[in-house]
């Protein structure tokens, strides 16, 4: 009996853990041991984006941006969230620079499919 309710114990005790967090909270916390981290910034960003709130993942891509203007997937992505809100003019925007820096990074994949996405916008 006293090995069950060890065992209980231990249990109990991971469930205070970080498993029992929301993403959303885990990620928030992570960032705010290491808050320049792109890495987190994006998973954070696409985290408010699988929450169906865009507008605040556009946020979160715009502040990893200004701190990691190299990372090619948050143009991709940035661009996704402001053209479901409607706003074509900022994503074309967003895409024209994902396209530069995937250029110059030699991404051909991110370009091209950000390319695809900037004609989609067209008039």
């Amino acid at each position: 009996m006293g090995t069950g309710m060890g065992v209980g114990m231990g249990k109990g005790k991971k469930e205070t853990g970080m498993a029992d967090k929301p993403r959303l909270q885990q990620i928030q916390e992570m960032l705010a041991d290491d808050p320049n981290d792109p890495t987190l910034r994006y998973m954070l960003a696409m985290e408010y984006v699988s929450l169906g709130n865009d507008s605040r993942a556009v946020g979160c891509f715009h502040e990893l941006l200004a701190g990691a203007p190299d990372y090619v997937p948050a143009y991709m992505q940035a661009g996704r969230a402001l053209v479901r809100q409607g706003k074509d003019d900022e994503a074309r925007t967003i895409f024209e620079r994902g396209i530069a820096v995937a250029q110059q990074k030699q991404d051909f994949h991110a370009r091209d499919e950000m390319s695809g996405m900037l004609a989609d916008l067209e008039p």
